[in-house]
């Protein structure tokens, strides 16, 4: 099964309505809304248009997007599902500024 609808079979199953077709859909459960990018390889990080994001890569892309989206530090909540086979493992990352000492 493709990336894209393995994503959009699991925003399914955990109850969202699933609207738009491609590689970029919106997710909608109650009050929250979801926009979801599938990504394969490269993915320009999208602007702050939403609230919630979630990207779906697969396992050898997940690194590597996470370390582009710290280095962007967008402005909105996101998180990166990582889809393998059957299986998938959501890694959420809280929006807020990283602190160093």
């Amino acid at each position: 099964m493709r990336l894209v609808e393995q994503a959009r079979s699991i925003f399914a199953e955990l109850g969202y309505t699933v609207e738009g077709s491609g590689p970029e859909f919106r997710a909608e459960r109650a009050w929250k809304v979801v926009h979801v990018n599938t990504v394969y390889e490269h993915l320009d990080i999208p602007d702050g248009s939403g609230q919630f994001r979630c990207f779906v890569a697969q396992p050898g892309d997940a690194d590597d997007l996470e370390r582009r989206l710290r280095s962007v530090d967008p402005d909105y909540e996101w998180a990166i599902m990582v889809v393998d086979g059957e299986e998938y493992e959501v890694e959420r990352v809280p929006p807020g500024p990283t602190m160093s000492a």
